[in-house]
């Protein structure tokens, strides 16, 4: 294997953290910058050297991406719900920041970018999601997020650039956050039920969703780094054997903390998609993808890591910018 000067974004946020672990024990120099907006310092590996500056400026990206080889960009404000009421601090975090990584990545001639993006890419189209569909983003997130790649691609193009997009599905595992109020269905439920407080449902709790493991997530991420045949290539990452839908998800997160209260149901959420579901046949065809985590085992993992980390009550740090009548209450009265 020929070690590689890499850059990760959002190093210390759940994803990158793993990320960036992962890939400087197999041998690789890893360089990892974060914001701390929304992760934890414990995450931050030892073994790399961390920046904490923010994405946006581009003057600092450009001074300590020198000589790097390859990106993975995987830092956003991944607050899909939420950028409906907080469009201008969730697209700034994910169009603009963006935008400086792609830059100074290719300012520097770098070799590829891997760029993590989103299933929100696909809007409310008809399920399972397929990579050729055409993105028809429903919300102000998801419209960042595809504003992103078509950035991506016009930058890399340009410049002769290799490119890859990953699309993973809604991760779990430890090291996620779960005292945000807004996002991480799973690891909100968690840390509520932890603290004896019953799990919150946004309309009938019948959405339809697919979640995959921290690791088998790393399994498709990490052969991006150089494998030829993925340049240019948008791909799917996770599982799409075991569809669930929320009220589901609460009776696992039940039956694991033994927490035996009814759901509180909330008012459907504005914009949300219905059913969320992709494809990952071009995964198994490029990478030989497998699920190897099941869901029970996957919420399992990321309940023992809460438990053992210790509860924490919900921090809402990301201000509204539109309250009015459409806001959730949960957010407007700090009910999480």
């Amino acid at each position: 294997m020929n070690s590689k000067k890499i850059l990760i974004t959002g190093v210390a946020g759940f994803l990158g953290s793993h990320l960036a672990e992962k890939l400087a024990t197999i041998g690789h120099e890893i360089i990892g910058i974060d914001n701390m907006l929304g992760g934890y310092e414990d995450n931050i590996p030892k073994n790399i050297k961390f920046y904490n500056i923010d994405c946006c400026d581009l003057k600092e990206v450009k001074k300590i991406i020198k000589g790097v080889q390859i990106v993975y960009h995987c830092a956003a404000t991944a607050h899909e719900g939420l950028s409906v009421f907080s469009p201008y601090e969730i697209t700034k975090n994910n169009y603009l920041a963006s935008i400086s990584i792609f830059t100074a990545a290719v300012d520097e001639k770098v070799q590829r970018i891997i760029f993590c993006s989103s299933m929100a890419r696909y809007g409310d189209q008809k399920t399972p999601f397929t990579e050729d569909m055409k993105p028809k983003p429903v919300d102000p997130y998801a419209i960042s997020k595809v504003a992103s790649e078509d950035c991506l691609i016009n930058l890399c193009n340009l410049n002769g650039i290799e490119w890859v997009i990953a699309v993973p599905h809604n991760i779990i595992g430890p090291r996620q956050k779960y005292d945000d109020p807004f996002r991480n269905v799973i690891s909100i439920m968690l840390n509520r039920m932890l603290q004896g407080k019953a799990p919150v449902i946004y309309g009938d709790g019948e959405q339809q969703r697919c979640f995959s493991y921290i690791d088998d997530c790393l399994d498709c991420l990490i052969p991006m780094l150089d494998q030829k045949n993925l340049n240019k290539q948008i791909i799917n990452i996770g599982p799409d054997e075991e569809f669930v839908t929320i009220n589901k998800v609460a009776e696992i997160c039940t039956n694991l903390t033994g927490v035996n209260l009814k759901p509180i149901y909330k008012r459907d959420r504005p914009r949300e998609v219905r059913h969320a579901l992709c494809s990952s046949d071009k995964a198994r065809k490029f990478l030989n993808y497998k699920t190897k985590t099941s869901l029970n085992e996957g919420i399992n993992k990321t309940f023992e890591y809460i438990k053992k980390r210790g509860i924490r009550p919900f921090n809402y740090n990301i201000e509204l910018e539109i309250n009015n009548d459409l806001t959730p209450s949960t957010w407007k009265n700090k009910e999480i």
